[in-house]
């Protein structure tokens, strides 16, 4: 899979690993601008730099449990910056909560498996 032009993207996620691996992964197909963010908070101060993708974790508060989670993050992205485009990311399969992320305005529900990070590269393609 290869992007049509480079992307600022970016990743939501407080586990490490993962958030590496795939700004690893999508700096490999084209040199887009990635960035990592461990709490929705996090990013939500950054917004005003006007990623084109916001890759974000439906589960956000094992780096601090007081934190926002996925969905209410979402909410405030989409009620202040409506031209976010976002990919949720969960490792939960329930059609009920994709079809719920989906409703409050994430373009896409991606669960984190195997083909994640080909499923968000195709959808980062359509979108953007």
């Amino acid at each position: 899979m290869e992007f049509q032009k480079p992307k600022k993207i970016f990743i939501v996620d407080d586990d490490t690993m993962l958030t590496e691996a795939l700004k690893d992964y999508l700096t490999r197909k084209a040199p887009h601008d990635v960035r990592i963010f461990n709490t929705g908070e996090d990013c939500l101060k950054c917004l005003n730099e006007n990623p084109d993708v916001i890759i974000l974790d439906f589960h956000l508060n094992s780096v601090r449990k007081d934190a926002a989670n996925g969905m209410e993050i979402l909410q405030v992205i989409k009620k202040h910056f409506h031209g976010a485009h976002v990919i949720m990311l969960s490792s939960q399969e329930k059609y009920s909560l994709a079809l719920q992320t989906i409703q409050k305005g994430a373009e896409q529900y991606v669960v984190k498996d195997e083909t994640a990070f080909e499923k968000i590269a195709a959808i980062i393609n359509e979108i953007v």
